[in-house]
């Protein structure tokens, strides 16, 4: 079950043709022509962005509504690792402070 199985194959499944020969050919050289000038092609015309004052509102509040969703999920991280810094610190003095006084009880 956990051996690779690896497939045989016994005989060639397509025909098989010899490799075509290339012979090399002879390079000619034209006499050079003066070059033609290009016609420069014009710009298309594209649609100017049109900003009204209501796409102008509704962008600046979409913006806006990220700012504030973004600071709030940072301001609550930031509050999250305060608060686990804390009650670590907490944690860590509770704990020296028994051990502390079982050695005085000894």
């Amino acid at each position: 079950m956990f051996k690779p199985k690896v497939p045989t194959m016994p005989q060639p499944t397509g025909l098989i043709t010899p490799p075509a020969v290339v012979e090399p050919t002879a390079v000619v050289q034209h006499p050079q022509q003066s070059p033609v000038p290009l016609a420069v092609p014009t710009a298309a015309a594209r649609p100017t962005v049109q900003l009204t004052p209501g796409a102008v509102i509704a962008f600046l509040g979409g913006g806006t509504a990220v700012v504030l969703v973004v600071g709030a999920v940072l301001v609550s991280m930031l509050l999250a690792v305060a608060i686990t810094g804390a009650s670590v610190a907490i944690c860590a003095l509770v704990i020296r402070s028994l051990m502390a006084s079982d050695n005085r009880h000894r």
